[in-house]
């Protein structure tokens, strides 16, 4: 570990030791500043908001937004317990709603479908308290945060990562070797060289179609799970596995990732990552919205 990375360490440990409601404050107070100064982030927050709810007033976009920045630093502020709390405290800190849709399925490759809400690392840490798996990462522009993220995907055990420049064969590998559980983060805009457009709230959205192909070649069962901040804590919610999956049309399969993560978003609209750039990537002839 780096020494700008033992330094963050440091002051995350330091963080651990408050209690969850001393860090909610911090957070929130946090997140009302970062929601101040960080304009260009805002901006694409608030383009977003603007796209995917254009039924809602202004206000409501700004209201929402300024939430999000607000729990976004909350659970910035939390990490500390994720990464230095003890096993009991982390298991208090995330609770399970759902489990024994997981539970029904777990001897077979499992692909934890996880889309980009701010409590992801928080379900998925839980999660390998109990078990084994495997997730993919960036080699890229790493920095000290990176290695504190990587640090505690391995916490509870030596989970396998993968690189992201390694591509779906590593993954289907381990799928098919390993019979493990998958973590999949499927929902930015990676660019259009592997992606094909999928609405997303109406919108034609570049999506990586790698969900129905690795169920396919993997063979896999996809298995939703979405983590949620809560006033005591993160609630992690595993849904049923998907029937019918993958279809013999990526495309539609596609389709159906993103409309089950919308009807999500809807449930809990200031919990979902809208400081991507989501829809950079257009089809020919339509200018970015950003």
């Amino acid at each position: 570990m780096s020494i700008p990375a033992r330094l963050l360490a440091a002051f995350f440990w330091l963080l651990h030791l408050l209690p969850f409601a001393v860090l909610r404050g911090m957070g929130s107070a946090l997140g009302s500043v970062l929601y101040a100064v960080a304009g260009r982030r805002r901006k694409i927050g608030l383009i977003n908001l603007q796209l995917c709810f254009p039924e809602w007033t202004e206000a409501q976009r700004r209201a929402t937004l300024r939430e999000h920045f607000r729990l976004m630093a909350t659970v910035a502020t939390c990490y500390g317990v994720l990464w230095f709390g003890s096993k009991a405290r982390v298991e208090r800190l995330v609770r399970r709603e759902g489990y024994e849709h997981y539970l029904a399925v777990q001897d077979r490759s499992i692909i934890l479908l996880a889309p980009h809400f701010i409590g992801l690392d928080y379900g998925g840490i839980r999660h390998t308290i109990d078990h084994w798996g495997a997730s993919m990462y960036s080699a890229s522009h790493q920095n000290p945060f990176d290695e504190l993220l990587l640090m505690g995907r391995s916490r509870f055990g030596e989970p396998l990562l993968i690189k992201r420049n390694d591509g779906i064969r590593a993954i289907v590998r381990a799928l098919r070797q390993n019979v493990i559980p998958f973590y999949y983060l499927p929902d930015q805009d990676m660019g259009p060289r592997e992606s094909i457009f999928a609405p997303f709230f109406g919108i034609p959205a570049a999506t990586i179609p790698a969900l129905s192909r690795l169920s396919s070649m993997g063979r896999a069962i996809v298995v939703p799970m979405i983590t949620r901040l809560e006033k005591d804590g993160f609630v992690t919610r595993y849904y049923p596995a998907w029937h019918d999956f993958p279809s013999d049309d990526v495309q539609a399969d596609t389709n159906r990732m993103n409309q089950f993560i919308e009807d999500r978003v809807r449930e809990i609209p200031a919990q979902y990552y809208w400081l991507h750039r989501r829809f950079k990537t257009r089809p020919e002839g339509e200018q970015a919205p950003y």
